[in-house]
């Protein structure tokens, strides 16, 4: 099977790799993008590249313009990537009856997409996740009261605006125009994970940690085993009849048991140890399982080299973190298609030159202009 892709997001290493995936499979991909110049762009396998309105300034026009797109490129698939899925979900019931759309509708993306929402929702599965109240709430003073707990937005990715606070700590005044939940702070180790699912079939879950930071957001991977996380989520999935691309992160604690504390509906770093022309085939063949490439360790160079540099400045790892740097394997490098990594500062200068002015990690600031946060 051949056709039309479209991928709703190209800035970011995921859609490079999901661009290449179908085109090793004989698609023509087309992107979609609010910035003039992207990652994906300069791929030689990505066939043309649309400009859009950006969906964080005016979602009826970003939805126009994907309508646009899908008629006179005669799309037959959109994979969204990343935050703007949330967006992308509301095109479903308008598609022509020729175009998949590879997500689940807005109602249930919205709902697990709000952090409160979330733990609500795995509750009522019979899943294990920390006890959390809506900021305002007299249960989150008394939880705060017990032990450590987080405060979070129910609309962030990123860490933006997470706080963890101590117990007995006394918590904020809520703002009702960025509604937050207090969670429990389960102590233990924090994982990821990306999972590709068909109708509560889980065709492959990657699971994985941190092996390095910029802030809060992983810069460098590292791929490991875990079965009772992979059937935490595969747990999930199956409640959910989950058609799409699903993440959690989850906390596992002293005695190994898992607690989801966050659910990112849409795509993780974790893609990036699948073989890229599997993905494709799993997005399309309910019931394939893509192979997971051979690294189990993987960096955005870009970053991870920010992060040696000043791991030498803050007295951190920075021998360790220089070996690392030049012995693991770039996400996007490929010496068949070398542009998108070469031209990478140049494709990124919007977000950099945002990161720069708001004194914040690169990865802080790269969807906010695609996020839901209604």
């Amino acid at each position: 099977m051949k056709g039309n892709l479209l991928l709703t997001l190209g800035r970011l290493p995921k859609a490079l790799d999901v661009a290449r995936g179908f085109a090793d499979l004989g698609w023509r991909v087309v992107v979609a993008e609010p910035f003039k110049r992207h990652l994906a762009g300069a791929s030689r396998l990505v066939a043309r590249s649309h400009q859009v309105t950006a969906p964080a300034q005016d979602k009826h026009a970003y939805l126009a313009d994907l309508h646009r797109i899908i008629a006179e490129e005669a799309i037959d698939l959109v994979v969204p990537v990343s935050e703007e899925t949330m967006h992308v979900a509301f095109l479903r019931d308008k598609l022509p009856a020729t175009t998949r759309l590879f997500t689940m509708p807005p109602d249930i993306l919205l709902r697990l997409h709000n952090k409160h929402g979330f733990v609500q929702q795995a509750q009522a599965w019979g899943l294990t996740v920390p006890e959390s109240h809506a900021l305002g709430d007299p249960k989150a003073t008394a939880l705060a009261q017990s032990g450590p707990v987080v405060i979070k937005p129910v609309h962030s990715c990123s860490g933006r605006g997470v706080r963890l606070l101590p117990g007995g700590s006394v918590l904020p005044a809520p703002d009702p125009a960025i509604p937050a939940i207090v969670q429990r702070c389960v102590m233990g180790a924090e994982y990821s994970s990306c999972s590709i699912a068909h109708q509560g079939r889980v065709s492959s879950t990657v699971i994985y940690r941190a092996a390095q930071k910029s802030g809060s957001v992983a810069v460098a991977f590292e791929r490991v085993e875990h079965p009772a996380i992979e059937d935490w989520i595969t747990r999930f999935i199956a409640a959910a009849q989950w058609t799409g691309f699903i993440a959690f992160d989850i906390m596992l604690d002293q005695d190994g048991q898992p607690w989801g504390i966050e659910c990112n509906p849409r795509t993780t770093s974790g893609l990036h140890f699948w073989e890229r022309a599997d993905i494709a085939r799993a997005v399309l063949e309910p019931g394939f399982i893509p192979r997971y490439r051979p690294e189990t360790r993987l960096q955005q160079f870009y970053s991870a080299l920010t992060e040696t540099q000043m791991s030498l400045f803050r007295r951190g790892p920075f021998r360790e973190n220089l070996r690392q740097l030049f012995t693991t394997r770039d996400v996007s490098w490929d010496r068949r298609d070398p542009m998108p990594f070469l031209t990478m500062t140049a494709t990124s200068w919007p977000i950099i030159r945002m990161a720069m002015a708001r004194g914040v990690p690169f990865g802080e600031v790269a969807t906010l202009d695609v996020g839901w946060y209604d």
